[in-house]
């Protein structure tokens, strides 16, 4: 489990990924990164996070299955308008991009194997993939706010 207490251990911890972890998953086969842990109100997830392009590209494609706890933390530099599509990506899911502090900014419901694009709102660090409707059965929408050692780094 990754524990990141800074800014700069999340630099750290970009360059630890880069330089030790395959660039893309094998053709037809899911990539496993590095997990932490984040709070929805009193939910728990376990969120792969995907910190290079290669693994931001490669997301959740291939997946046949996720626990209900699960998901995926894409964290990119800097905050900017973020857009995803499923190809590749076998299970539905449900998107909330996030803003530096945690707060949701939007979420949207994506369709598998589709080239539809879902964006955020507005420039977003964060996004984080769950099985679909994830969000909605726990009542998280726009304002809410995640918790986690990513989002507590950012001042």
């Amino acid at each position: 489990m990754i524990k990141i207490k800074t800014r700069a251990s999340l630099a750290g911890l970009l360059a630890l990924v880069i330089t030790t972890s395959p660039a893309i998953a094998q053709q037809g086969q899911p990539q496993q990164l590095e997990t932490i842990t984040l709070n929805a109100g009193m939910h728990n997830i376990r969120a792969e996070v995907a910190l290079s392009p290669e693994q931001r590209a490669t997301g959740l494609m291939y997946r046949r299955e996720m626990a209900a706890h699960e998901g995926m933390l894409f964290v990119f530099e800097q905050p900017a308008p973020q857009c995803f599509w499923m190809k590749n990506t076998l299970l539905p899911l449900s998107i909330a991009f996030l803003a530096d502090d945690g707060t949701v900014v939007n979420i949207a419901d994506m369709k598998p194997q589709t080239l539809d694009s879902h964006c955020s709102d507005k420039p977003v660090r964060y996004a984080l993939e769950m099985n679909q409707g994830w969000f909605a059965k726990r009542g998280i929408q726009a304002g809410a706010k995640l918790k986690g050692p990513v989002f507590n780094s950012v001042r």
